[in-house]
């Protein structure tokens, strides 16, 4: 994944959305020449049934508002103006509530997959507010418009449109009955169709795989893709840095993956806590704020994290409300509205 095609695709949950009401190509867009190629494409290539796929995508609505909002993602915002969003004291108490309601399957997702429960929480409480805000577009209508009217990432969304039917067809699901974001993510988890296919699992054993209603399901999920992304048990994820002015702005990274030693770091005048291992991998990151940036050290489990969505931003929203759920987990929930 690239940065813009995760941005897009994980911020769909993450702000309030827009239901789209603006319609083109209402009842015939499988007559459109890029439509019908598409539509001999799944034909050749994975035996759909083309008078099938003709009547579905003449049942598709291309809506000029997901091009709208999709031009401009959350995460062009400053840290400042991002962590607001995702930092409060509702989602720290749904996180909570989250955690004493899932505690068996959250348990069994950190023994197999050896991610912690506050992490796979608030990955969820970021994403759709524990489910609460999975989006309400129509998934066949957002994939089409993008794959469609969406010329800059039309490749990829054509790809998704794909997957997504193929998805469908694999859980004997009507194409038309699923909701999701205007960027195509679906579920409690916001799994993109791809990901769906690759990475949901049936975390309770009865029979499939639910992202949408079943908590079990998206917790193990969530759980089995950080695994297979290169999640590390036990290991560090961020921590606070200071910095000398002179030396330490020179190590600041445009990558995401730590590309340093956390005793290369100190050396060059990067301040972190002393019980990091040395030989910790490493990547120093900026945050905007209102007056100077704020410094944190990232390791490779701060980096397994933006493999779910391309933003340093993103995975330190998570990695905050992880470690503020954490804290309150312990706590009345009542205090949590104090």
């Amino acid at each position: 994944m690239d940065l813009f095609k995760a941005v897009v695709v994980r911020l769909a949950c993450c702000i309030p959305l827009y239901i789209g009401t603006v319609y083109a190509g209402d009842g015939d867009i499988a007559q459109r020449p890029d439509v019908r190629q598409f539509i001999d494409k799944m034909v050749a290539k994975h035996q759909f049934n083309d008078k099938e796929l003709t009547n579905l995508f003449n049942q598709a609505r291309l809506q000029d508002q997901i091009i709208e909002i999709i031009s401009k993602p959350a995460e062009s915002k400053p840290w400042y103006q991002y962590r607001p969003i995702f930092i409060t004291k509702k989602r720290i108490k749904g996180g909570v509530e989250f955690w004493d309601k899932n505690k068996e399957a959250l348990s069994h997702a950190y023994e197999i997959y050896g991610v912690p429960p506050q992490i796979i929480i608030a990955i969820l409480g970021v994403e759709t507010f524990y489910g609460k805000q999975k989006g309400g577009y129509r998934m066949l209508d957002s994939l089409a418009t993008l794959a469609f009217d969406y010329p800059p990432r039309s490749k990829f969304f054509t790809s998704e449109l794909e997957q997504y039917l193929l998805m469908t067809r694999e859980e004997k699901i009507d194409p038309l009955s699923i909701t999701g974001s205007y960027a195509g993510a679906m579920g409690n988890a916001q799994f993109i169709s791809s990901s769906y296919r690759r990475y949901a699992i049936d975390f309770d054993g009865d029979g499939k795989r639910d992202l949408w209603d079943n908590n079990a399901d998206a917790i193990g999920s969530v759980a089995h893709y950080l695994n297979i992304h290169g999640w590390k048990r036990g290991q560090p994820i961020a921590t606070k840095a200071m910095i000398d002015d002179n030396t330490g702005k020179n190590l600041l990274s445009n990558s995401l993956k730590p590309d340093s030693m956390v005793r290369d770091l100190k050396k060059n005048g990067v301040h972190i806590d002393d019980t990091i291992a040395d030989d910790q991998q490493a990547v120093l990151i900026a945050l905007e704020t209102k007056t100077k940036p704020e410094y944190w050290v990232g390791f490779e489990n701060f980096y397994v994290i933006t493999r779910y969505n391309h933003s340093a931003l993103y995975a330190m929203a998570v990695f905050l409300l992880s470690e503020e759920i954490l804290t309150k987990s312990n706590q009345d929930v009542a205090t949590l509205d104090q």
